[in-house]
């Protein structure tokens, strides 16, 4: 029997964030996550029942990317945190492998073991760093080196959310950790789009200029989508 996964909505839009900013994409959401960051965008999407979720198997899903995909880059799993539901992903993106549908992986980096689950099936992977001064939330570094050394190989970027209580500190550490396992990945400052008008743009330049000693491709890229007002 199939497994179902708690689907928040299936749509297509224009991606906003990150390495393919710009692209039209399907997106699926999924509900629940492991973190409560304090500018989270889609803190309706932690709990299930909140989300309005529904239950689906994969080929229910299959039909609704169908119904979205005309013109479309790669399908997106979001949430949410969607490697909470690995075996609702193991199914839906086999459906996808045979189709030859990229599968593009949005994903807060917290859980390597559940990656090794499906990362044979993924093609990108956009990585976050949770800042614990930019989120409010515990630091997660020992999950994210462990989570980059299993998405070796595949076209992975990472992106973190630049505040008005972001540390250099942080970003030190950020940068190191990504330095010593690959500096050619990029990585995404996306300025915190409730801060935009506290200083947070200066913010970013100034992490971006330090970044810049280490890695070879550092950019400093808004949440595109919000000012566009799409989903």
């Amino acid at each position: 029997m199939p497994v179902k996964g708690n689907v928040i909505e299936v749509f297509g839009s224009v991606q906003g964030e990150g390495k393919y900013a710009g692209v039209q994409q399907v997106f699926v959401r999924l509900a629940g996550c492991n973190l409560n960051c304090v500018w989270c965008d889609s803190s309706h999407a932690r709990d299930p029942k909140a989300s309005g979720a529904q239950e689906k198997d994969p080929l229910e899903v299959w039909a609704e990317i169908e119904q979205n995909w005309r013109g479309s880059h790669s399908v997106s799993f979001t949430g949410g945190e969607p490697l909470l539901q690995t075996e609702f992903l193991k199914e839906i993106m086999a459906i996808l492998k045979v189709y030859k549908t990229r599968v593009y992986l949005e994903t807060n980096g917290t859980l390597p073991d559940a990656l090794k689950e499906v990362i044979d099936d993924v093609d990108i992977v956009s990585m976050d760093i949770k800042l614990p001064s930019s989120t409010g939330c515990a630091g997660y570094w020992d999950e994210h080196v462990e989570f980059l050394r299993v998405a070796w190989g595949k076209d992975v970027f990472i992106k973190t959310v630049i505040s008005s209580g972001t540390t250099m500190e942080d970003m030190v550490r950020a940068v190191e950790m990504i330095s010593k396992g690959d500096p050619a990945i990029p990585l995404f400052l996306q300025p915190n789009y409730f801060d935009i008008n506290s200083g947070v743009i200066h913010k970013c330049r100034e992490f971006q200029q330090y970044a810049l000693n280490y890695l070879s491709d550092v950019r400093v890229i808004p949440q595109i989508h919000k000012f566009l007002n799409i989903r």
